[in-house]
């Protein structure tokens, strides 16, 4: 039992032990501060101030108090608000970045906690700017806007060398400094370019043109010595074509002798064969003739045997069937010719006595006929005796309507008849075509003289002596 409570007592005491320890190294540890590399920690009160950097230390409150202080790199624009006068006294604005940091060694540090450790970052930026600002007027007053403009460098220079004392007492120290614009109202740097700008601008239209004078003089002279080589290649190739000319010449020359030999010795040999060929060809052509001559004579031999056995075959059979038969057939015929013969002179004895009576009849009736035209004629030419001069000229003028009649007939075969009329009287229209009717009228007595061939006042001259040789017997008779 003893045992038992020792052993609690014990385990009691171990862990009021480790509590104890447990508080106690919490303790140290909220009073144990550490400064990384970009701070450093500023530990003052019992035992003086200090500063602590890159390790840690023990701060006991009450005691002591300590207090960051940045060591990093601080940026920040510096750009008067006022115009800067330059040494010709020309107003411009001039706009920098610094670049400005706390110094690592003590001293610097201690110095820097002496200025800033109670104020803000902004309160501490703007004590900076002023004091950059003021050296920059200095430094601006100083120079020209040319220098200003085309030796920024300069600047930053004279801006960190002139800063450094002033920084020194503040433990800072100015990393860069740089000028980003410089600008004036009256356009001075504007015109002060162009000068420059000018002679940029002439030198760079000299510089081209003597580049394109250089240019054309070298591509001229390339053109020409391209023209020369060319040239010079030229006459080379020609020349070289015409060697070559010459060489395929010569070989196309001993080619052609050479195929004229070899072709005169083809052609001797040739001709030798064929010559020998023909000969050998007609002395075989020969034997072949020659055995072709008997071949013929022995079939000719054949044939005219045959020849000869086939005409005493055909002579017997002619005998036997032709001759025969053509004689009966012969006697035939003669028996028949004769009974024709008798039949054709007893049809010809008819006929002919046939012919002669109708002949006599014809005659007889011919006879007849004329007979009876000569006495009607006769009665005829008394009856014209008997005519007076009237019954004459009655005759004819009862015979000329037919006459006229006649002579108009063509036209009853007219369809239609179309008049042109010219005006000129009677002898256009209608009365043209009846005139022309009584015109051929008018022809008849013509017409009479011609079928008679006697004057028509002869005619009927004749018709009064009928009519007077008519008339005296009556006048005897009165008297």
């Amino acid at each position: 039992m003893f045992e038992m409570s020792r052993v609690v007592e014990m385990w009691v005491f171990i862990g009021l032990g480790v509590m104890v320890l447990l508080f106690l190294t919490s303790t140290l540890a909220r009073l144990y501060r550490k400064a990384g590399p970009h701070e450093a920690l500023i530990v003052y009160g019992f035992g003086g101030t200090r500063v602590v950097k890159g390790h840690g230390t023990l701060v006991f409150p009450m005691v002591q108090i300590c207090r960051d202080l940045s060591l990093e790199l601080m940026s920040f624009d510096v750009a008067p608000q006022q115009d800067l006068y330059t040494k010709q006294g020309v107003a411009v604005t001039v706009e920098a970045v610094a670049q400005i940091k706390v110094k690592s060694d003590v001293e610097s540090i201690l110095t820097a906690s002496e200025q800033f450790l109670t104020k803000t970052d902004q309160e501490r930026e703007g004590l900076i700017r002023l004091v950059m600002e003021g050296h920059l007027r200095g430094i601006i007053g100083q120079l020209t806007v040319e220098e200003i403009v085309k030796q920024p460098e300069m600047v930053s220079d004279r801006m960190r060398s002139t800063c450094a004392d002033d920084m020194n007492k503040m433990g800072l120290e100015v990393i860069s400094f740089t000028i980003k614009e410089v600008r004036d109202k009256n356009e001075y740097i504007t015109n002060m370019g162009r000068p420059d700008v000018a002679r940029i601008k002439r030198d760079a239209d000299v510089a081209a043109a003597e580049a394109d004078r250089d240019t054309a003089i070298r591509r001229a002279l390339a053109t020409r010595e391209s023209a020369v080589a060319k040239a010079q290649a030229d006459q080379e190739r020609v020349l070289a074509e015409t060697l070559s000319l010459a060489k395929q010449a010569e070989a196309q020359r001993d080619l052609e002798v050479k195929k004229a030999q070899f072709l005169e010795v083809t052609k001797r040999q040739q001709a030798q064969a064929d010559k020998a060929y023909d000969i050998q060809t007609n002395i075989m052509q020969q034997q072949v003739v020659a055995e072709q001559v008997k071949v013929q004579q022995i079939e000719k031999e054949q044939q005219v045997k045959v020849q000869e056995a086939e005409i005493n075959r055909r002579e017997k059979e002619l005998i036997a069937t032709v001759l025969k038969q053509a004689e009966i057939e012969r006697q035939r015929i003669e028996t028949l010719a004769e009974a024709e013969k008798q039949r054709l002179m007893a049809e010809a004895e008819g006929h002919a006595s046939s012919i002669r009576q109708q002949g006599e009849a014809e005659a007889e009736i011919i006879f007849k006929k004329g007979e009876a035209e000569a006495k009607a004629m006769n009665v005829k030419a008394e009856a014209f005796q008997e005519y007076n001069q009237a019954a004459v000229i009655d005759r004819l003028f009862a015979s000329m309507p037919e006459v006229v009649k006649a002579l108009a007939s063509p036209l009853a075969n007219v369809d239609k008849i179309t008049i042109v009329s010219t005006g000129n009287g009677d002898a256009s229209g209608m009365n043209k075509i009846t005139g022309d009717i009584t015109k051929m009228a008018a022809q008849v007595p013509a017409l009479f003289e011609t079928l008679s061939g006697m004057p028509l006042s002869e005619l009927l001259g004749k018709v009064r002596q009928i009519g007077d040789k008519t008339a005296r017997p009556d006048d005897g008779a009165k008297k």
